[in-house]
């Protein structure tokens, strides 16, 4: 391929969607980002519903404004791939048209959620789990339920689901199918076969005819219709590339391709992400597991609940004064506050924070959000120590995580990826490695996401030879960060501790003493 071929990719994330246009080595040339919102009917708790026909629009003023950006022709777009944020489903009825679509974390089914629980005497999400890597509290399953007994009119014209990416590929060709790494978020999906499992939609009593083809990730699903050319300045006939799910692809794009290797990706929530050399599941059912968009791979993925969240908050709720003088500096509040951070003792001077918990997927929920064991003494406790303290939080977390799926699946971790606006921080960077005990590599790029699924659309069009070999090439590490050996025998005592009062505090919200963060549906 000449050098004036680029790669679209189109990210559908939980707030926005993004048009993204990369050149053939990996760099960045353009991106147009759109804001949306999800609508939540008032007489539905929970539910977080996708406005297909919106959204729509706005992907198509994402792609031309990309284009305007990048000053290209339309004809040098070689492919296009789509990813998205996982769980999401959107329906078609028998034309092939979408009826109805939600969000990820849509939770309207909550009774569906018990039913199906206490259905076959309790082996069913067992079951379900054991052949999807799921359990119930995300999966289609319960939504389909829901919407059999809410809204029989919908349900009953259905004639084929997929996941937000492929809708997106679909709205571009025509096409339907899915890709494993987003479709095994439905629960209905093997993760030895990578094919559907009819039979958890039958066992549920629901209509299992709506399954459409599965297509591996970087397989060609179509090309640009000629309506769709119209509305988004893209050339007709242009190739459209099976995509995937947004952790994946992202895994993708920051080089995690091999058995054995893991990252941690810090955002609003953090994942902590590991490759499995098997489909293998927890038989604690602690940590979900995902068809990798790596054909012969699954991962172990657990979630920390609200980490970047909660560092918003704090800076947000206590930090103005930070926040003005980081703008006369002309930096980052959140550097501002490492550079205090830095001053404070490994173990932030025996701070216990409570905020997210290690993840128990089974039977999710978290204690009241506290600040344990702080001192009177303002050297001791102050705006930096509660920081650090925080920060320590998500690296405690982090490592709990990665534990509980060295020990199920048998294998032993030496380094970890660091990606995402955790990755920013120095300070964080180095206390995660202390913590953990690991070897924490920073990459270069910062749109992982977008740049997996531009691999996708290279790998597509025969521009790259294997999704391994385009990120083995493309991937390049910015840092790295070594455990300071005595530091880590520090945080072990600190991490002991921490798991001792986070049981304590559990045990509150138990007794409806405190209010959890967050819980599960179902629970």
């Amino acid at each position: 391929m000449s050098n004036t071929s680029y790669l679209m990719a189109l990210d559908a994330g939980t707030g926005s969607i993004r048009a993204v246009i990369f050149d053939t080595e990996g760099n960045q040339i353009a991106t147009a980002q759109k804001e949306w919102t999800h609508l939540s009917d008032p007489d539905i708790p929970g539910s977080m519903e996708f406005d297909l026909d919106t959204n729509w629009q706005l992907t198509c003023d994402c792609i031309r404004q990309s284009l305007s950006n990048a000053q290209i022709q339309s004809e040098h777009i070689a492919a296009v791939s789509t990813c998205s944020m996982r769980e999401g489903i959107v329906l078609y009825d028998e034309h092939k048209t979408p009826i109805w679509a939600c969000g990820n974390v849509d939770a309207r089914a909550t009774r569906e959620v018990n039913e199906l629980k206490a259905l076959y005497d309790h082996s069913f999400e067992e079951k379900l789990y054991q052949i999807s890597g799921q359990t119930l509290a995300l999966s289609a399953v319960p939504r389909l339920l829901w919407l059999a007994h809410h809204r029989s009119d919908i349900y009953h014209k259905t004639s084929a689901i997929t996941m937000i990416s492929d809708w997106l590929g679909f709205m571009l060709s025509g096409e339907l199918a899915v890709d494993p790494s987003n479709a095994g978020t439905t629960g209905m999906l093997n993760l030895t076969t990578r094919q559907w499992q009819p039979e958890l939609l039958d066992m549920a009593g629901l209509n299992s005819c709506i399954l459409p083809p599965v297509k591996e990730t970087g397989t060609i699903l179509g090309a640009v219709t000629k309506d769709v050319a119209q509305y988004t300045g893209l050339k007709t006939g242009t190739p459209v590339v099976v995509g995937g799910g947004d952790v994946q692809l992202g895994c993708l794009g920051l080089g995690i391709v091999a058995p054995s290797q893991g990252a941690v990706i810090g955002g609003t929530f953090w994942q902590q992400v590991v490759n499995l050399p098997q489909p293998v599941t927890d038989p604690h059912m602690n940590v979900r597991i995902n068809p990798h968009v790596i054909a012969n791979l699954v991962q172990a993925e657990s979630i920390s609940f609200f980490t970047g969240l909660t560092m918003r908050w704090f800076r947000d709720a206590f930090c103005e004064e930070e926040k003005i003088l980081a703008e006369r500096l002309g930096v980052d509040t959140y550097s501002l506050l490492e550079q205090m951070a830095e001053k404070v003792p490994v173990g932030s001077n025996d701070i216990i924070p409570i905020f997210s918990d290690a993840m128990h997927f089974k039977s999710w929920y978290h204690a009241a959000p506290s600040f344990i064991n702080l001192s009177i003494d303002p050297q001791k406790c102050n705006k930096a120590t509660l920081f650090r303290a925080l920060q320590e939080n998500a690296a405690i977390v982090s490592a709990c995580n990665l534990e509980q799926v060295e020990k199920f699946a048998n294998l032993k971790l030496d380094t970890i990826v660091f990606a995402g606006g955790g990755s920013k921080g120095k300070l964080w960077s180095q206390i995660l490695a202390d913590v953990t005990g690991l070897t924490v590599k920073i990459p270069v790029v910062k749109e992982a996401t977008a740049l997996g699924c531009a691999i996708a659309a290279g790998v597509g069009v025969g521009i790259y030879p294997s999704l391994v070999e385009a990120s083995k090439k493309l991937i390049k590490f910015d840092r790295t960060y070594e455990p300071n050996a005595e530091n880590h025998k520090r945080y072990q005592i600190h991490k002991a501790k921490w798991l001792d009062v986070y049981r304590k505090q559990l045990q509150l919200v138990d007794n409806g003493l405190t209010t959890s963060l967050w819980k599960a549906p179902g629970l």
